[in-house]
């Protein structure tokens, strides 16, 4: 257990400051500073609630009618000052928990999409959901560090305030061991609260320490669920054609079994620790009763005696109790820290080359696009292409052909430098790159924004070039929605999708153009039409093009057929 807890604290606390150092560490510490200074108000309320007490109960039982109305406008005061303090922390609290997601969210999305981590960690089978873990571990992470800190520090500043109360009310104890005569213990209410808390502790950490992996798994099969949800909204039609449904509900079924069987496991081990918290609990409240009561009954202290030290018994008995009562919360954020600690490393080696080491020289210059003695590998090493070799001069279109899994694909992943299981050279020439694929990805966004797409300056070009060439791809007919926000996915069919590819290609002018069954869904005379505009470019691109259509290669110049770079076999 202690060989669990220290690596997990190790890490919340590298996670931890992170934040706490960074650009904004000045007003972070501000508001953490004014949660601390509020929560220290609450103890203080707590302390003076605690005189009250004696002064409330001795005036109840001396039946002095004007006292207790006297008392009870200072109780009205001090619950005034309590809830206003209560009111403010919580605020003060929720503002610095949201700043700090904020800050989170921002660097670990930042992380994520930084050197394409977001695509090379589907080589790590070990990550799973990184959506998941940004959208809710995060603020999970930083709700159960708030809460968990806040209320650490007013129970070590309430132990302290009400252990001295308590020192001084308690009085001394004598024992006696039989033979031996008695023991004389000094403070034994102090003693005994120390006692009774520390039992309940180790017995709540022995029941609940299984809820730590029972939380982490918890997390990715919810995720690993909900994406399965998702992924059937995406390719709704899809399935709707197949007639996909009883596969698909099979598929959620089996999931959604294991979110059950899992929050089962849960349940049963939370009903165990309900037994003893609870039954801790209801023991709480009459047990510094009982301890006391026979320095009541000896007329060694008064009503208001007895309420003072029942009540400072149970701050100090709460106190001690904190990972009692957290423990659940304490379980989850175990759980979440070793989600996050698991992504943060995983994405680190990415940013390393530790996982998947690049092997590829990639140059700029130029004006054409040059690979040299290019190997790929599949993901486990095995041999795909090798010595590839090619140069396409400005304004020259390659065709690359070859049979299924010959590698085609793949080879303009490795241009594109995201595939990394790559040896050799590339160069590029300057100016920006494009590469289409089959599918070409749309934006949840306007229709401006996926024309101009990858860009995210949709005011830098006007409408009528917007429309020009929408209307040269022939989508003429979307002009006039430019600026709505739709389903484009759903609402585009696949070859107005690629024609929309192409629209992009027009306004964005790049150098150099790969292109993936970019022109599989369109008819002959619209992939006559597209690639007729890409020969006909003032600025020249080089075009490369991967493809099966028996009319591409009267669109090119030259065919490369990579059945020639295949490898050996023995």
């Amino acid at each position: 257990m202690n060989r669990a807890r220290g690596p997990a604290i190790r890490d919340a606390w590298r996670l931890t400051k992170l934040y706490w150092l960074s650009e904004e560490k000045w007003s972070a510490w501000g508001l953490l500073i004014g949660v601390i200074i509020l929560t220290l108000g609450n103890v203080y309320i707590g302390v003076r609630i605690n005189e009250w007490n004696r002064a409330f109960y001795n005036a109840l039982q001396a039946f002095d009618s004007s006292e207790l109305f006297r008392q009870l406008g200072i109780f009205g005061i001090l619950v005034a000052f309590g809830i206003s303090i209560s009111v403010n922390a919580i605020y003060l609290g929720q503002m610095l928990q949201n700043r700090w997601r904020r800050w989170l969210t921002r660097t670990y999305i930042a992380s994520w999409l930084a050197g394409r981590a977001y695509y090379h960690l589907q080589f790590l089978s070990t990550t799973d959901n990184p959506d998941q873990r940004i959208a809710e571990d995060l603020s999970q992470f930083t709700t159960y560090v708030m809460n968990l800190s806040v209320g650490l520090i007013s129970s070590v500043v309430s132990l302290s305030s009400f252990l001295v109360i308590l020192w001084g009310l308690s009085g001394p104890a004598d024992i006696p061991i039989g033979s031996w005569g008695t023991v004389h213990i000094p403070a034994y209410l102090v003693w005994t609260a120390l006692l009774y808390g520390g039992i309940g502790t180790w017995f709540t950490i022995k029941i609940g320490r299984p809820l730590v992996p029972l939380n982490f798994a918890r997390q990715r099969f919810e995720a690993d669920f909900r994406f399965s949800l998702v992924r059937l909204r995406e390719n709704a039609e899809s399935v709707a054609f197949y007639g996909g449904e009883p596969a698909e509900n099979s598929v959620f079924q089996e999931r959604f079994d294991k979110v059950f069987e899992n929050f089962w496991q849960i349940m049963k081990r939370q009903r165990r620790l309900s037994w003893f918290t609870l039954g801790y609990a209801q023991i709480a409240a009459i047990f510094p009763v009982m301890v006391i009561a026979p320095r009541y009954f000896g007329k060694l202290i008064t009503l208001g005696g007895l309420m003072q030290v029942v009540n400072a018994f149970s701050f100090v008995q709460n106190s001690l109790s904190f990972i009692i009562n957290s423990y659940p919360d304490i379980a989850a954020l175990q759980a979440v820290t070793q989600r996050l600690s698991g992504f943060e490393k995983r994405l680190d080696a990415v940013h390393k080359g530790i996982c998947v080491p690049r092997k590829m020289v990639l140059r700029r210059g130029g004006t054409g696009v040059e690979v040299k003695d290019l190997d790929l590998n599949y993901p486990d090493g095995t041999a795909l292409l090798r010595r590839v070799s090619f140069a396409v001069a400005k304004g020259e279109r390659l065709l690359i052909t070859g049979p299924n899994g010959t590698g085609k694909s793949t080879l303009l992943r490795a241009i594109a430098v995201i595939w990394p299981f790559t040896r050799g050279e590339i160069r590029l020439g300057e100016g920006r790159i494009f590469f289409i694929g089959q599918r070409p990805y749309l934006p949840l966004s306007t229709l401006a924004d996926a024309l101009v797409y990858p860009s995210t300056k949709t005011d830098s070009l006007p409408p009528s070039l917007l429309s020009a060439a929408l209307e040269k791809v022939g989508l003429g007919a979307l002009a006039s929605e430019l600026d709505v926000i739709e389903q484009w996915p759903q609402r585009l069919s696949p070859g107005e999708q690629q024609r929309l590819a192409f629209a992009r290609v027009l306004l964005a002018k790049p150098a150099c153009v790969f292109l993936d069954e970019a022109t599989s869904s369109v008819d002959g005379a619209s992939e006559a039409l597209l690639y007729g505009l890409l020969r006909t470019a003032s600025w020249r691109p080089v075009v490369v093009s991967v493809g099966h259509s028996e009319a591409l290669p009267k669109f090119h110049d030259r065919v490369l057929d990579l059945a020639a770079f295949q490898p050996e076999q023995n």
